[in-house]
């Protein structure tokens, strides 16, 4: 079932009884991305899968990764009631997430940050301005092959052709303008700083085969982080949930008991 939150400007699916939960999707991918995982998590929680600003029906929003943190803060607390709750986040959607807890204090109970960090290395925030450059001057056509190679290792994709048709298809479906306005704020993204504003236990997770967010991003964001533990899913690459959803659920059981 979808709902309308944050005053009509964010779209999300809900399913499932219980304290919230909130899973908030990647740059590459969208919330179909989470679908593996939510049968398992929707007979202990009320599972929320918002589409973030300007992705699907959700409306973007100008002013960056702080303004979308805010927008997201929105709805989470719409709703949560107010109260706290837990937020998962992969990749981009680890980001907003960690942007929010930073500017929101009291949003949230409990953090999943998977496959992302608080700052790229050099390297990384160059295939950010390059994939907004490409996608600028040949359309996002142009980048799917790298956009695949960033989720998913090659062996991954040659053994599920149907699902890559998919996540294709997903990603092509992104408003080009959002992607590039996501990439210019990835590539110049800074967060180390402001972790220790983060008092809520983090779970850091990452595939061991990251190539977006590689697992060194991680191990940082897990050290400045006050009340934070790493675990390392083998085997996986950036979309940990989609490539091996019951290994990623065994990881994050214990954790939001």
């Amino acid at each position: 079932m979808d709902r309308l939150l944050a005053n009509g400007t964010v779209n999300a699916a809900q399913s499932g009884e219980g304290p919230p939960l909130f899973l908030f999707h990647s740059l590459l991918s969208d919330r179909a991305s989470f679908d593996a995982i939510v049968p398992g998590l929707a007979g202990s929680f009320r599972i929320i899968v918002p589409e973030l600003p300007g992705f699907g029906r959700s409306r973007a929003v100008d002013g960056g990764l702080a303004k979308i943190a805010d927008r997201m803060a929105e709805a989470v607390r719409d709703a949560a009631g107010g109260a706290p709750a837990i937020v998962l986040g992969n990749g981009y959607g680890g980001f907003v997430a960690l942007q929010m807890a930073i500017r929101h204090p009291d949003i949230a109970s409990k953090l999943v940050l998977a496959d992302s960090g608080a700052a790229f290395s050099e390297p990384g925030r160059e295939a950010f301005r390059n994939m907004a450059k490409v996608s600028r001057d040949k359309g996002l056509e142009a980048i799917t092959d790298v956009a695949m190679r960033r989720l998913f290792a090659p062996e991954f994709q040659a053994q599920h052709p149907e699902l890559m048709q998919d996540r294709r298809a997903a990603f092509l479906r992104t408003d080009p303008e959002v992607f590039r306005a996501a990439c210019d704020a990835l590539a110049s993204l800074d967060l180390r700083s402001e972790l220790v504003a983060v008092k809520v236990p983090v779970l850091v997770l990452v595939g061991e085969h990251d190539e977006a967010t590689p697992p060194p991003m991680s191990h940082e964001l897990a050290a400045g982080l006050p009340r934070a533990e790493l675990r390392i899913l083998e085997g996986c690459a950036h979309v940990p949930q989609l490539q091996s959803p019951r290994q990623f659920l065994e990881a994050i059981e214990e954790f939001l008991r």
